[in-house]
């Protein structure tokens, strides 16, 4: 009776252990982290896209739009057909939030590798948690695809 018990409460503890070790949605870096929600909106923005080689620095002319993933990744799109992804160098808390403004102290006309920003409250004006870009990956919609 006494090992079956064991065996039942290690079972309970066990299983969602297990469970939080499984992936999200994708098997990109950092992707672990994300939440099913998140996971979604990563897969619907790099959806039929892939990765290219990295770039250190982005060119401020060539995005359009900042999306914020998660705490620890960022997408900029520059177009329909193209998308760069940055997994910061670590943690940026509160980025995922979406209400925070992000300052980037970036120098010349690019956001580079390494370059840092930190995120002000919208409504007070305090100064959040610095944070660090990490490289630039392109996701590219494969020639001649239409969709």
């Amino acid at each position: 009776m006494l090992k079956t018990m064991r065996a039942a409460a290690l079972t309970i503890v066990a299983v969602p252990l297990l469970a939080s070790c499984a992936g999200s949605g994708t098997a990109e870096p950092g992707a672990s982290a994300l939440s099913p929600k998140q996971a979604e909106r990563l897969d619907k923005q790099l959806a039929g896209k892939v990765p290219g080689e990295p770039i250190r620095c982005l060119p401020n002319y060539r995005t359009s739009e900042t999306i914020r993933i998660s705490d620890d990744i960022l997408l900029y799109r520059a177009g329909g057909n193209l998308v760069y992804r940055n997994n910061l160098k670590g943690a940026c808390p509160g980025l995922a939030r979406d209400s925070d403004i992000m300052v980037i102290r970036q120098f010349g006309s690019s956001t580079c590798e390494g370059d840092f920003f930190h995120l002000v409250d919208r409504t007070s004006g305090i100064r959040g948690p610095t944070c660090v870009f990490g490289e630039f990956v392109p996701y590219r919609k494969p020639a001649g695809d239409a969709g």
